[in-house]
C-alpha cells in the first residue's frame, strides 16, 4: 500500500477531509497521512482509540513516535494524558490501550537503529518549553537525522524563513496555520520536500504545532524500495 509515498513531492491533508478507517482491532481506527507497505508499514497516522479499547502487546520494527492530541494514551501500567510525547526505540514492545479514549499522532518505523532510548515529555509542563528567535518551543528530539519540537507560531508569522534543509513536517495541534490559501485547523497536516521554502504562516490568533524536520534526507526512494 503506497499512500502519499512519494516523498519527494508535498503531501497535506486538512482535517475536513480525514477518513476514519478501521484497523485489525476492534475500537481502533485511524486515519492514514503516509504509508508505505501493508499492516505492518513505514507509516505516518492519526490514531482514534475508543473507551476500553486496546491492541496485544507487541514489538516495534523500526521504533514508534507518539503525541497524545486527546484523552488519556495508556501504554502497559503507564498513562499518558493529552500532550505527552513519547519515543520507544526500534525492538521495543509495548501493550497500549485507552480507558477513556483517547487520539495520538503516531509515526512507524521511521527511526534510525542507532536510536536505543526511550523518550517521555510532558509538553503540557511549561518547564519543559524555552524562548528561541522570538517563538516558543518545547524541544522533543534532535540527532544527526532530525530535529523534533513543538512551536507556538504567532500570529500572521511564518513558519520558515529559509528553504528546508531535509525537508519538513508538521501537524497542527492548535489554532490554525494557512498555506495556499488552503486554512489547516488543529489536525491538519503538511510534508514539505527538501529544498523548499514554502509561505506557510499562522491564523489570527496564532497556532502551535508538531514540527519535524531534516529526515527525508533519508526517505527519498525509500516507495521504490518496496
Amino acid at each position: 500500500m503506497l499512500i502519499n509515498a512519494d516523498f519527494s513531492r508535498r503531501a497535506s491533508l486538512a482535517p475536513e477531509h480525514h477518513q476514519w478507517v478501521k484497523s485489525p482491532q476492534n475500537g481502533v481506527e485511524r486515519v492514514m497521512l503516509d504509508r508505505v507497505g501493508e499492516e505492518k508499514a513505514r507509516a505516518t497516522s492519526l490514531v482514534r482509540y475508543a473507551p476500553s479499547s486496546y491492541f496485544p502487546h507487541h514489538l516495534h520494527p523500526g521504533g514508534e513516535e507518539i503525541l497524545v492530541l486527546s484523552g488519556t494514551f495508556s501504554a502497559d501500567d503507564t498513562h499518558y494524558p493529552v500532550g505527552w510525547y513519547l519515543r520507544n526505540p526500534p525492538a521495543s514492545g509495548h501493550r497500549p490501550y485507552s480507558e477513556e479514549g483517547a487520539v495520538i499522532f503516531v509515526k512507524l518505523r521511521q527511526m534510525s537503529s542507532d536510536e536505543s532510548n526511550p523518550v517521555a515529555i510532558d509538553t503540557q509542563d511549561s518547564a519543559n518549553w524555552q524562548r528561541q528567535d522570538n517563538r516558543d518551543v518545547c524541544p522533543l528530539f534532535l540527532d544527526s537525522n532530525e530535529q523534533v519540537s513543538l512551536q507556538r507560531i504567532n500570529a500572521d508569522e511564518l513558519l520558515f524563513d529559509t528553504p528546508i534543509d531535509g525537508g519538513a513536517e508538521l501537524l497542527v495541534v492548535a489554532g490554525e496555520l494557512i498555506d495556499d490559501d488552503q486554512v489547516y485547523q488543529r489536525g491538519g497536516w503538511i510534508r514539505f520536500p527538501i529544498g523548499e521554502q514554502p509561505q506557510t504562516k499562522a491564523g489570527p490568533e496564532g497556532a502551535t504545532v508538531y514540527l519535524k524536520t531534516g529526515h527525508l534526507t533519508h526517505v527519498i526512494g525509500l516507495e521504490m524500495n518496496e
